[in-house]
């Protein structure tokens, strides 16, 4: 993003009554909210959170920071050393100037929501468009109303197409996500269980994914789960062309075959039954992913050939179904960014039927916000844990202890490790003296259990 003080005024209307004429011609080469990662020429974002962003105005200056935004109800302290725009609210500012500028560079835009998979899905979409154009995409985690607005303003001038993963925990969310960004195209990889403590059914995570259609364009194509019910009845009252994807040959798109390696996953599909297509990740449910990336390339005329090379070597957002080396030499398994029940029952039985000369050990965390029925959901994962398959079970937070007694009868208590959620150091000091060359670990938890700290720890 490169615009003038005085652009960015006129885009979101701000008060320029106490900034100098030649001031308002300085150019601003990005935005920041948060001052630890301020660098010089950037315009600050004083967002309200649990901490109020006005408050670090001097930290920002002294980092670099071009212009402010600066709330009307703060204009008592009215930064001097910089010019501030002055709005009623910066959050709505900041996603005004976002869908100025989204307008101004005006790329074709995918939009991607689901309970599981939409952060790789992204990357696979990404990586198969960038291979004829020139693409933006969601860095990390950047899907909810703040880093939505900053994706949009990340974007460099000569971006073609801009992928966009949209997450969401309350109902009207994807709504204003879908409305900002209008996207061409949205795609919705699955509804399972993830944020059910605040939408009480599947029926009404259904709904709320739904909204990443209102802002679709009359012109765009809605590309879903076409094995999924909840959204076959919902898409009939879209008015626009659609593609599905899933394992019914009724689906635009589906495997006819697919199989596991070590590291990756090899199928084919429909539409060119004779070509291998490889994905650089265990588990036969990523395969639904790669369909769905597969599915927007066609809209797109992607040549078959680059998007089979492309699915092949997609970078894959860090710690979603990542593999590692431990300073041991262990294999690590790291998927520590969220879990849900779907999900973890998936990487599981994945992990399960890898091939090692040593021990599989599962690494489990809480899944929150899974509402009145966590621990019984909890208490599900035993399922697809077989003490034949997986030697050895961590597991941490309050949630887990479901788990941990319906694993007992089929654990030695020596293999079967339970530690409450301020046990984390403990849990890691205990398996970094148990892994061993051989082996191989597997991570998984939502974010708020911070495996990611384990997997630091024993990566060295």
């Amino acid at each position: 993003m490169k615009m003038t003080i005085g652009e960015i005024a006129k885009a979101i209307n701000a008060d320029t009554t106490d900034i100098l004429d030649d001031s308002l011609n300085t150019e601003v080469s990005g935005v920041c909210f948060d001052t630890r990662k301020m660098l010089p020429g950037k315009l600050f974002i004083p967002l309200a959170g649990a901490h109020d962003g006005h408050d670090y105005i001097d930290r920002a200056i002294t980092s670099g920071a071009a212009a402010t935004l600066w709330a009307t109800d703060h204009v008592d302290r009215l930064p001097l050393k910089i010019p501030a725009l002055v709005v009623d609210n910066p959050l709505k500012a900041f996603q005004k100037l976002s869908k100025y500028y989204l307008a101004k560079i005006n790329p074709r835009v995918i939009a991607i929501t689901g309970s599981n998979g939409k952060t790789t899905t992204k990357d696979m979409i990404a990586s198969v468009l960038a291979s004829t154009f020139n693409v933006t995409k969601t860095h990390d985690n950047f899907n909810n109303e703040i880093g939505v607005p900053y994706t949009l303003l990340q974007m460099e001038s000569n971006t073609e197409f801009l992928v966009v993963e949209m997450g969401m925990d309350r109902p009207g969310q994807l709504d204003f996500l879908s409305k900002l960004v209008e996207p061409d195209v949205a795609v919705i990889t699955m509804i399972g269980e993830a944020h059910i403590e605040f939408f009480g059914t599947r029926d009404k995570i259904a709904d709320a994914k739904m909204e990443i259609t209102h802002g679709l364009k009359d012109d765009g194509y809605f590309v879903y789960d076409g094995d999924e019910p909840l959204l076959i009845d919902r898409a009939k009252q879209v008015s626009v062309a659609k593609s599905t994807f899933g394992r019914n040959h009724n689906n635009d798109i589906y495997p006819i075959s697919t199989s596991d390696g070590q590291y990756q996953t090899t199928f084919n599909v429909n539409l060119w039954p004779d070509e291998d297509v490889t994905i650089p990740m265990i588990g036969d449910y990523n395969v639904n992913n790669a369909l769905a990336a597969i599915a927007v390339a066609q809209i797109f005329r992607i040549p078959k050939l680059a998007i089979i090379n492309r699915l092949k070597k997609f970078d894959l957002t860090k710690n979603r179904t990542e593999w590692l080396t431990g300073k041991n030499g262990e294999k690590i398994l790291s998927d520590v960014y969220n879990s849900n029940p779907t999900a973890a029952k998936e990487v599981l039985a994945a992990f399960s039927r890898t091939k090692t000369a040593g021990r599989r050990i599962a690494v489990l965390g809480d899944m929150l916000e899974l509402g009145t029925k966590s621990k019984q959901m909890h208490a599900s994962l035993s399922e697809n844990i077989d003490s034949s398959e997986i030697s050895e079970v961590y597991l941490i937070g309050e949630d887990m202890v479901a788990l941990f007694d319906r694993l007992k009868p089929f654990f030695a208590p020596e293999n079967l490790h339970y530690y409450h959620a301020s046990q984390l150091q403990d849990l890691t000091t205990d398996l970094a003296s148990d892994l061993k060359a051989d082996d191989e670990v597997l991570l998984k938890a939502s974010h708020g259990i911070h495996l990611e700290n384990v997997v630091a720890a024993i990566r060295g």
